[in-house]
């Protein structure tokens, strides 16, 4: 569900990655995640399965020290997820410096320690586009947003236009 989710996102913002009309009728994705390899409760991975298959599309590199959490929806929105502590302090145990997680989930960030907080940046969202801007390496959103929805022939698609915020 996660991936179907991460897809109709994709193809709806196709046009604003600068995919042309042709796109879908020349490349599959397909998306393998091993039942054994990875513990998995819930749809929390949707914003890293929908930044990973951006990111594979576009052939933008994810950053490599931003770990992220969400459900994501079939418009893009990200929703709250459970067991942000444990997620965030097993982040600040891999060395990583910065943490997306839905805005929703901005009440949890009490339950965090002080001292694990204050060695990380957490980046609270609401939409997936601000996810990309912040995860993938680019400059700012231009870098990733090319077509205005006026231009995107046909396909309803519009920037929200949310600001890259600086990470280390």
């Amino acid at each position: 569900e996660s991936c179907a989710a991460a897809m109709s996102y994709v193809r709806s913002r196709g046009p604003l990655f600068g995919f042309d009309k042709e796109f879908y009728a020349n490349i599959d994705v397909h998306i393998h995640v091993p039942e054994g390899a990875i513990p998995k409760d819930g749809p929390s991975a949707g914003i890293s399965i929908t930044t990973s298959i951006v990111s594979a599309i576009t052939k933008i590199p994810v950053r490599k020290t931003v770990a992220m959490t969400g459900e994501v929806t079939l418009r893009g929105r990200v929703l709250a997820i459970g067991g942000l502590k444990e997620k965030v302090l097993a982040a600040h145990r891999g060395g990583i410096k910065t943490v997306i997680a839905p805005k929703e989930n901005e009440k949890d960030l009490k339950d965090i320690p002080k001292e694990v907080l204050k060695d990380l940046k957490v980046i609270l969202v609401d939409h997936v586009d601000q996810v990309l801007v912040n995860a993938l390496e680019i400059r700012n959103a231009k870098d990733l947003f090319k077509t205005r929805s006026e231009k995107a022939s046909g396909i309803r698609a519009q920037y929200t236009g949310h600001q890259l915020q600086q990470t280390h």
